[in-house]
Parts: C-alpha cells; sequence; structure tokens
C-alpha cells in the first residue's frame, strides 16, 4: 500500500484557479501532535507515513551543549513523568530548566506516556526528547528504508532576549550549536530556520546567509508587507503567522514581495481550504492524516 504514496510529497499539486503547476508544503506539527507524542521520533516518522513534505520541529539547548528537540526549554507539566514516575506540578514546571540540565539528566524523563490534555487521540508510549542528531539520523534512514524522497525540516529556534543565558545561550551560540548539527547531517539544503526572536534570525542571516529564514508572528503582533530591512534587517523568504492574521489582501501583498506565506497551526478542514484559496504556500498542522492536499483540495 505505502508504494502509491511514495511520490506524493514530490508532487505538482494542481491550483484550483488555473491549470498551472502548484507545490504546496504540508508541514507536521511538532511531528503530528495530534496522533502522536510531540517533538518525538515516532511522532516524525509518522508524519512521514502521512505523507508530508516538512517536518517541523523546535529545539533548545541543554548545559553540555546539546541541541534537544523540545518545544519548551523546560519540562512542561502537560507531557512530563519525571523519573520517579511522578508528573510535574504546574507552576513548578520552569525549574526543570532543560539548559541547567546534561543530556545524560534528559534522557531519564518521559514525555509520551501521559498524553496531552489538549489532544486526546496521542498514542500514548514510553518516549523520551531525542536529540536534533539523532532524530536527524532516523528520519534520514526511515526515507531511504521506504524509498520516500528526502524530507524537509523546519526548526524553531526557541529564544528570547529576557532569557538570554539563563534558558537558553544567546543567539549567536545558539545558531553556531544548531549550524554545527545541520552541517554535520549534511541538510543545510533541506532546512528552513524560523523564530519569533528577530535576534535569532538577524544572527542566522548574517553568519549563514544561504540558509532559508522563516518570521514566525504571533497574534498579538501585525505582519510586515513591505519594509521588511527596517522592522528585521533583512527580507526573509517566508513569513509564517498564526492562520488567524491572514486574509486574502495580505496573502496577495506578501506574494508581490516574493515572501512565502506558510501559517500555524491549521487543524481545522474549512480554515485549510479558505487558505489555500487565498493561494498560501504551504501549512503548518498537528494532523497531517486529515489536514492534507487531498482532502483540502476536494469539493473546492
Amino acid at each position: 500500500m505505502r508504494i502509491y504514496f511514495l511520490f506524493l510529497p514530490a508532487m505538482l499539486f494542481m491550483s484550483c484557479k488555473n491549470s498551472e503547476p502548484r507545490r504546496f508544503d504540508l508541514e507536521g506539527h511538532r511531528g503530528c501532535r495530534g496522533l502522536m507524542p510531540e517533538n518525538t521520533v515516532p511522532a516524525m516518522l509518522r508524519a512521514i507515513d502521512l505523507h508530508v513534505n516538512t517536518l517541523e520541529m523546535d529545539v533548545v539547548i541543554t548545559a553540555d551543549k546539546k541541541v534537544l528537540v523540545s518545544h519548551e526549554p523546560f519540562f512542561s507539566h502537560e507531557i512530563t513523568t519525571l523519573p520517579s514516575g511522578e508528573t510535574i506540578p504546574a507552576n513548578d514546571e520552569w525549574n526543570y530548566n532543560i539548559y541547567q540540565m546534561t543530556y545524560d539528566s534528559v534522557k531519564l524523563y518521559d514525555v509520551g506516556l501521559k498524553r496531552h490534555p489538549r489532544f486526546p487521540s496521542q498514542e500514548k508510549m514510553k518516549v523520551g526528547k531525542p536529540l536534533l542528531a539523532d532524530l536527524v539520523d532516523s528520519v534520514e534512514a526511515y526515507c531511504a528504508k521506504i524509498h520516500y524522497p528526502k524530507v524537509n525540516y523546519n526548526i524553531e529556534i526557541k529564544s528570547l532576549d529576557s532569557t538570554d543565558n539563563v534558558y537558553h545561550p544567546a543567539p549567536e551560540e545558539y545558531a553556531e550549536l544548531l549550524m554545527n548539527v545541520i552541517n554535520d547531517k549534511q541538510i543545510a539544503d533541506r532546512v528552513i530556520i524560523q523564530s519569533f526572536d528577530i535576534r535569532s534570525l538577524q544572527v542566522m542571516r548574517r553568519k549563514y546567509p544561504a540558509m532559508k529564514l522563516s518570521y514566525l508572528i504571533d497574534t498579538g503582533d501585525t505582519i510586515p508587507l513591505k519594509g521588511f530591512k527596517k522592522r528585521l534587517g533583512f527580507k526573509p523568504e517566508i513569513i509564517s503567522p498564526d492562520y488567524s492574521l491572514l486574509n486574502q489582501e495580505i496573502t496577495d501583498a506578501l506574494h508581490k514581495q516574493h515572501v512565502q506565506v506558510i501559517p500555524w497551526t491549521v487543524d481545522d478542514i474549512d480554515a485549510a481550504k479558505k487558505l489555500y484559496k487565498w493561494g498560501v504556500d504551504g501549512i503548518i498542522t498537528d494532523y497531517p492524516d486529515k489536514i492534507n492536499v487531498e482532502a483540502i483540495r476536494s469539493n473546492l
């Protein structure tokens, strides 16, 4: 059965507006958070089985300077089981600071046995937070094993100026540690670096100008439509906003500036269809099983 789907990620999908081919980037959010423990190797492999083009993930740094796949720079009370088998109180999670822990300590914590309260369909399993290097090795080996086209990686730098050197290194070191892994694994041409932190993107553009950059935008912010150099210091290849911030006019305006638009996190099929009609270049979703190009294009 798998052979039937082998080349879906590399296909050229037809636009609903005309007959010209259209590429559409389906990104699995934290792998496939709606189905599997987030930011884990099983989540990434399951997302590949669901035919994503790109694996979206977050990275933080351990005390011994390892690049770890994790959304928070601490162990979240929502998903963590302590080595003792106990859980973390919500008001105490920030004290489990990964930047103050070696990877040998991090490995003792489980993030799959406690199902995420907002994702009741997640499969429960014993699993830990992986090193980025190990995750890439697993993904590349799996794609080769099933003869699947090589996937892309959308990697978020989780930094804030208020938490520099407390929960993560400053942007220069953060970028260097991440790029060391990317270059060692020879995947730079398949990587997007994304962040809400303009400083981290600026460092990336200055030190690694060939890297594709995505500026993340949350609901409390506005989407820049021009004057990128004044606001950011550079023009990103991608603007990635909360999807509720988008409309047809904004999408068109960004495309006129030759900037791609890839909104997050789209878990509603009607919203996905609307975004597709507006011409977005891809979407990031927790549920690539139900939010995919075939489902989006049906009944348009």
